[in-house]
């Protein structure tokens, strides 16, 4: 069916009959509801329109590539349905359930659509669609996070950062934790079991932040267990709160630099009692942050992250305070920068105090053999002196050991704290 609407709309309509072209829908050759019969052996022709949204028209328009060939004609060919495919996905990925046993090869290449598609950068898709991929690939998704003085940015997307469940490496210095953060719920939780290097270094820790940190793993055994780098530099950490990460068995290295632990022989004693660590002679490598960076695929996703949350909302002409002219954007930059400055001073003037794993196969430095040679000597003589005390002690202590051993105070202080 034709009408005269559809001539101003959609043009003119010819069709060839005896090698010579006939125009079909002129006003004076066709009624205005009526078909029109272009051939004799009874074939009509009808031209249907159908209009869609015009978001249903992007998507239908992005189906096809167009070209131009060698002669300069457009050409388009159609998307491969694969692709098609993926871009559908990508663009319901919080409405996928699962991905579990989708090949890892079409994986990357629905992350990188819907990561075009911003569905990491909205607040209401980004969660679930992480969640989605970090289920199905695990550390292939972000095996190491470095947020390392971006409280801004963990502040922010906290609750897309703690989706990452197979991370080995998190890079915390500089957040602002303190004692009581909300993220230390994530972080003492089974979902960091698998971090192997932790650093904490200026959160402003106390004793009491590595209670509550070490908490899990000496009431549940679960938690931080498998750590074996940590980094506890410019926090207010005391000997006491030391005592708490003897329950980390498999820790090799550790940075106490610049707090409040004093140096000396009886800090070497404990970790060489507690922790079978010794006090290293150089600088550990670890703990100069030139290895730690962000690895996987959400790497862009979390640069993406940083420069949204670095934009700083454009300076007003016309202040609205005497205040807020006082303190403007070029002041705020200018204290910035002078405390950056003063950092990196301070952490040129701080002493460096890294303690590492007692390597069993290397030999032990020159004052361990004296230490330990002058406890041989003491030894030595007290064995004599004790002898005649050893067969008076044997009925007491049988008596000892039928009686329940009473608690430390150690003991009584960690039971008080629970």
């Amino acid at each position: 069916m034709y009408s005269n609407e559809h001539e101003n709309v959609y043009g003119s309509v010819y069709v060839r009959e005896k090698g010579e072209l006939r125009r079909v829908n002129s006003p004076g050759n066709m009624p205005r509801f009526s078909s029109r019969k272009l051939f004799r052996r009874n074939l009509s022709l009808s031209l249907h329109v159908e209009s869609f949204p015009q978001n249903e028209c992007g998507e239908r328009n992005g189906h096809f590539v167009f070209t131009y060939d060698g002669q300069g004609s457009l050409r388009y060919t159609p998307r491969p349905l694969l692709d098609i495919s993926l871009q559908f996905i990508a663009h319901k990925i919080e409405h996928v359930e699962s991905l579990t046993g989708f090949p890892e090869q079409m994986a990357v290449r629905l992350f990188t659509a819907a990561e075009e598609k911003q569905k990491f950068m909205q607040p209401s898709t980004s969660a679930r669609g992480l969640q989605v991929f970090s289920q199905a690939y695990g550390e292939l998704v972000l095996k190491s996070l470095c947020l390392r003085e971006r409280c801004l940015l963990l502040s922010e997307r906290m609750d897309e950062i703690r989706v990452f469940h197979h991370l080995e490496t998190l890079d915390l210095h500089g957040c602002r934790l303190g004692d009581h953060h909300d993220f230390f719920s994530h972080l003492t939780s089974s979902a960091c079991s698998r971090l192997v290097k932790l650093f904490l270094g200026a959160n402003c820790l106390s004793d009491k932040g590595l209670q509550r940190l070490t908490a899990p793993v000496r009431v549940m055994k679960r938690g931080l267990e498998n750590l074996q780098q940590l980094d506890l530099s410019r926090n207010p950490v005391t000997e006491k709160g030391l005592g708490y990460l003897t329950c980390f068995h498999k820790l090799q290295e550790i940075n106490i630099s610049d707090t409040n632990v004093q140096l000396d022989s009886r800090l070497k004693r404990f970790f060489r009692s507690k922790m079978s660590m010794v006090l290293s002679v150089s600088p550990l490598q670890t703990f100069t942050h030139s290895e730690c960076r962000t690895e996987g695929w959400a790497e862009q996703v979390i640069n993406q992250w940083e420069s949204k949350a670095a934009e700083l909302p454009e300076k007003n002409p016309k202040p609205r305070t005497n205040a807020l002219q006082f303190y403007g954007r070029e002041k705020f930059v200018r204290e910035t920068v002078h405390s950056m400055c003063n950092q990196n001073q301070c952490e040129e003037k701080m002493s460096i105090i890294h303690f590492h794993k007692l390597d069993l196969h290397t030999p032990p430095d020159h004052t361990a053999d004296t230490h330990t040679h002058l406890n041989s000597q003491c030894g030595k003589k007290r064995k004599f002196s004790r002898e005649p005390e050893e067969h008076l002690n044997t009925q007491s202590e049988a008596k000892r050991s039928v009686s329940p051993c009473p608690l430390s105070a150690e003991d009584l202080e960690l039971l008080r704290s629970y």
